[in-house]
């Protein structure tokens, strides 16, 4: 079988995600045939350093020895079981170390199968809790501009990026809005480094009109990520959870894309000091093997759901697929090479030449608006005028046709919009990350060189 026919069956039936489909006529998938460390090897020999960790969830690299060789005995002796009245090691394993590593008070645990069900769960049980505490009109959530929480209605509901959910509009949750933190385009003129936050007073505004009628807020900790990797710093929210305790309102954490050391920390409420009522996980909890998820809450909120069956008061949620053993096994090899291998203690050299490198190869450029970062995760933000801070119009896909030039010199750089990005895996090397850097210079200097910049 060619290269060409493989592309072409691919085609025949597959609808990829996150595509305008017609694009694929010029530019066809790759067909990817093995992976090893932070390299993507296709069916032809060529071979693509992952520089976004596969969409944020490889953390220990491709066909990593250690966690295949977990998997591979897991599945040979247990794939699945129910989980409702049986349970398994590798879940109560998993359970116990994720109490321990998260901020202190989160007690219970909840597993789904990936990012947008931890949400759903978490929108869902802040609901339940409140009408089974007397308090029927708490039946909205806060969200904030530039969120991502997800692909599914009530994530879709809570997220505010109008490229996945303005299509959707007519089918959404009832949401209250408020301005999110840009620290890029601070309309206060603060530095991110220095600020007290005073852009909560959106917040606050909200809460003061609407708290008798909001459930939860709902934000991505330190890094609004699909909205383009919209960095800010740990002061905000320490006031939002003081904001949210003030006004009786859930605080929501959304770690599933900045959880498990991304940020510096294992966990990005860390840095801010505090305890969200419930936080959310998945991604890199399977360092990028398996779907899962899971929702951390309190035991105040797990006690308004715990009576005797006939007082309906439990939570029903569920997924065919919830507390997959082959998921857990991993999660549970995952959280050990952590522990085991000194894994953010390692990653501090790799942040800091991260940022040194692609602060000298790209601050200077005169389309380049910022290079920010936070932990392990770098954003190039492209701007039409430097000084205006404007951005280039969208239907130019500045940062598609980036991408594409990339890939020809095998380097995987998915951008969002205008923003290039770096969220490599932790495995990769000093080398490999000079590397990345300097490919992805030489790749933004010949276009714009080619378009006359």
């Amino acid at each position: 079988m060619t290269y060409k026919e493989l592309q072409a069956r691919d085609l025949k039936h597959i609808w990829h995600p996150c595509s305008q489909m017609k694009d694929y006529e010029s530019f066809p998938p790759i067909v990817i045939d093995h992976g090893k460390g932070v390299w993507l090897y296709d069916n032809q020999g060529n071979r693509y350093l992952d520089a976004v960790s596969s969409w944020w969830v490889n953390l220990f690299g491709h066909a990593n020895p250690r966690i295949s060789k977990a998997l591979a005995e897991q599945a040979q002796k247990l794939e699945h079981v129910i989980f409702a009245n049986f349970t398994h090691e590798p879940a109560i394993h998993v359970a116990e170390k994720l109490v321990a590593l998260t901020p202190k008070g989160l007690e219970k645990v909840f597993f789904a199968d990936n990012g947008s069900a931890a949400i759903e769960v978490a929108l869902k049980m802040s609901f339940q809790y409140r009408a089974q505490t007397n308090q029927p009109k708490k039946k909205r959530f806060l969200a904030f501009t530039n969120a991502y929480h997800g692909e599914t209605l009530g994530a879709l509901s809570v997220g505010g990026v109008g490229l996945y959910n303005e299509v959707f509009a007519p089918l959404l949750l009832n949401v209250v809005h408020t301005q999110g933190p840009d620290c890029f385009r601070c309309p206060f003129g603060e530095s991110p480094t220095t600020c007290s936050a005073p852009c909560t007073q959106y917040v606050e505004e909200q809460l003061k009109q609407y708290a008798d009628t909001i459930s939860a807020a709902i934000i991505e900790p330190l890094i609004q990520a699909a909205a383009g990797m919209k960095m800010y710093p740990p002061v905000f929210l320490k006031k939002l959870r003081a904001l949210c305790d003030e006004y009786d309102v859930h605080l929501i954490a959304d770690e599933v894309a900045v959880g498990f050391g991304r940020t510096g920390t294992f966990f990005a409420c860390e840095q801010a000091d505090i305890t969200p009522d419930f936080l959310c996980l998945s991604k890199g909890i399977t360092g990028g093997y398996l779907p899962l998820s899971a929702v951390l809450t309190t035991n105040e909120i797990f006690n308004a759901f715990y009576d005797d069956y006939g007082t309906m008061k439990a939570f029903l949620h569920s997924h065919s697929y919830s507390g997959n053993p082959l998921a857990l096994r991993v999660a549970q090899e995952v959280l050990a090479i952590f522990e085991e291998e000194q894994v953010l203690t390692k990653l501090v050299a790799k942040q800091e030449l991260l940022k040194k490198l692609a602060k000298r190869a790209f601050e200077h450029l005169p389309y380049v608006g910022e290079y920010r970062q936070t932990g392990f995760v770098g954003a190039i933000e492209l701007v039409a005028n430097k000084e205006t801070k404007s951005s280039f119009p969208s239907e130019e896909r500045i940062g598609y046709q980036i991408y594409q030039r990339a890939l020809e010199k095998g380097l995987l750089i998915r951008p969002l919009g205008n923003i290039i990005y770096f969220m490599p895996p932790y495995v990769i090397s000093e080398d490999e990350i000079e590397w990345m850097i300097g490919t992805t210079r030489v790749v933004i200097e010949q276009f714009f060189k080619d378009r006359g910049i």
